[in-house]
């Protein structure tokens, strides 16, 4: 631990150097040197991971998972950890299960980060180009492009060195064909975080199945004059009147949106969907008397979206479920001893109440979340409204291993970690 005393104490120094004398071309130089060495301490960062993921288990270390564990102790984001945790594997030493050393997966690519030759940007480019390359490319073709592209990375930027990745990819693809286990690997949807005007982004791919079946649906429900929010009755069945098609204003992007919540909202009332943490799959929104009878403010679903009330009454015409005032209507919720699984009221409740995972810094939406026996039923605990609370499934096993939760006297939950984690 001695070497990065030595390096505070380096990083101090530096810090209370005055650069007020120096040039443009001077501070210019100083700037290219520092982010050299900036580098190189990142590299030397990433080969400690591993050290952390084989050593421990994240509830060990205080965690629900390694993403968490860094999240926490490093204060950065649990995106910013889950991709130091890639480059990781990626760029540091590995060791086999006989125990001897192994090269990084990307060892060209290493050696020039270790150097400070290459940056996270240049890596980032390089890791996404073989997440694209398909698995029928063999190995030894790998390697020589890996080396290829580490030559590049050190002697350009990292925009030229994407377009020198994408020229690299149709020499080595040049038909443009992937299989099922590219397809499968590629798949996914991502929706972004809300905007300030509650509006969110989503990005993916879909699969040639997936695309086939939304082919289908939109040639239906997207068509001028279908689901058309416009109208004062909505077509969702049949075909649409010639007038409603030629009033129909909107862009295929927004008839395409429009026909997407039509298939979600007829999935949901259709009541197929079953259940879901003891609850019918629907949308859970809790808010005041008040601000409904206002139509004013913002109300909140299970999955913490931001729903304005406009929308929200909107949405309760199409079914009577969506919607829930919480008043004392005497329903039992307090069960004592007579059942452990919390009751849908309960349920409901705790959406209300809670919101979500109750564990500091969580944002898992209540959706996901399972109900806590702040005293646990096998100990004699009861299930009463007071008495329960809502934490994710990763944070309600750190409970297994000496996490406790209690009510403070504002009724939020508080979570106790063990002693071991206090001293650390």
């Amino acid at each position: 631990m001695r070497s990065i005393g030595l390096l505070e104490e380096a990083a101090d120094a530096f810090g209370s150097d005055m650069f007020v004398e120096l040039t443009a071309a001077q501070a210019l130089t100083v700037l290219a040197r520092l982010e050299v060495v900036q580098r190189r301490l990142s590299a030397s960062g990433l080969g400690l991971i591993p050290t952390v993921t084989t050593q421990a288990s994240p509830v060990e270390l205080g965690g629900t998972s390694f993403q968490d564990v860094l999240s926490q102790r490093l204060h950065i984001s649990k995106g910013a950890a889950r991709r130091r945790i890639a480059d990781a594997e990626q760029l540091a030493p590995r060791r086999a299960l006989t125990g001897e050393m192994l090269a990084p997966q990307l060892p060209n690519v290493a050696a020039a980060f270790r150097r400070g030759e290459v940056g996270e940007e240049h890596v980032r480019v390089v890791r996404q180009f073989f997440d694209r390359l398909p698995v029928v490319v063999d190995a030894p073709t790998r390697e020589r492009a890996e080396e290829q592209l580490a030559d590049m990375a050190v002697r350009f930027r990292p925009e030229q060195l994407r377009t020198g990745a994408d020229r690299m990819m149709a020499l080595l693809n040049p038909d443009g064909e992937f299989s099922d286990v590219d397809r499968a690997r590629r798949r996914g949807l991502t929706i972004g975080q809300q905007g300030f005007d509650g509006m969110s982004p989503i990005s993916g791919l879909l699969d040639p199945e997936t695309r086939a079946y939304l082919d289908a649906v939109f040639s239906k429900l997207a068509a001028p004059g279908m689901c058309n929010p416009n109208d004062q009755t909505p077509t969702v069945d049949g075909e649409p009147a010639p007038e409603a098609a030629e009033r129909d204003t909107r862009t295929s992007a927004q008839r395409n949106h429009d026909a997407f919540r039509a298939c979600l909202r007829s999935s949901v009332m259709s009541g197929e969907l079953g259940s879901h943490h003891g609850l019918p799959v629907t949308v859970v929104v809790t808010t005041t008397l008040h601000e409904l009878e206002q139509a004013a403010g913002v109300a909140i679903t299970g999955g913490g979206t931001r729903l304005p009330m406009r929308d929200l009454i909107r949405m309760a015409s199409h079914a009577h479920h969506y919607l829930s005032i919480f008043t004392d209507n005497g329903r039992p919720l307090y069960l004592g001893r007579t059942k452990r699984i919390a009751s849908p009221d309960q349920r409901i409740v705790l959406h209300a109440k809670d919101r979500g995972c109750t564990h500091p810094g969580c944002t898992t939406p209540g959706y996901l979340c399972e109900v806590h026996h702040i005293n646990e039923w096998a100990h004699g605990g009861t299930t009463d409204i007071d008495r329960l609370t809502f934490a994710c499934p990763a944070h309600h096993r750190l409970l297994n291993h000496g996490w406790k939760t209690r009510k403070q006297p504002d009724g939020t939950t508080q979570w106790i970690p063990p002693p071991q984690l206090v001293r650390a």
